[in-house]
């Protein structure tokens, strides 16, 4: 197993930081196929996930995300790739002034990215 470890501070207050880890858990269902409990709790919630080759929890505070992913093999070989990416969307988001607002534009704008990029691919087989 490989271990991706990440911890972050931000100002959000729970309330606000639940709302994203809660929006983040939703996505992870829809988008990447975890399966996700969230659990409540007086001053920390914990997400946990799970799918084929990885599983692990996001814990939620007033004041900090800790983030502990366990990788299986196949996934272990990408465990730079895979933290880099969470660690730079991560910083991305909490510096923005409305997290919640640009999770929201990232997740779109991905999902559109990736709707077009079949289209090019369509396109330069005809132009071939």
């Amino acid at each position: 197993m490989h271990d991706i470890i990440i911890s972050r501070d931000h100002q959000l207050g729970l309330a606000a930081a639940r709302k994203l880890a809660f929006r983040w858990a939703e996505t992870a269902e829809e988008k990447l196929g975890m399966a996700c409990t969230y659990e409540e709790g007086k001053s920390i919630d914990l997400v946990s996930f799970k799918r084929p080759g990885a599983h692990g929890e996001l814990k939620v505070t007033r004041d900090r995300f800790e983030l502990h992913a366990k990788l299986g093999f196949l996934l272990g070989a990408f465990r730079e790739r895979i933290e880099s990416e969470i660690v730079k969307n991560l910083d991305q988001l909490l510096a923005h002034p409305e997290p919640l607002k640009a999770f929201d534009h990232a997740i779109t704008k991905r999902d559109h990215a990736k709707k077009a990029a079949p289209a090019k691919k369509a396109a330069a087989k005809k132009k071939a």
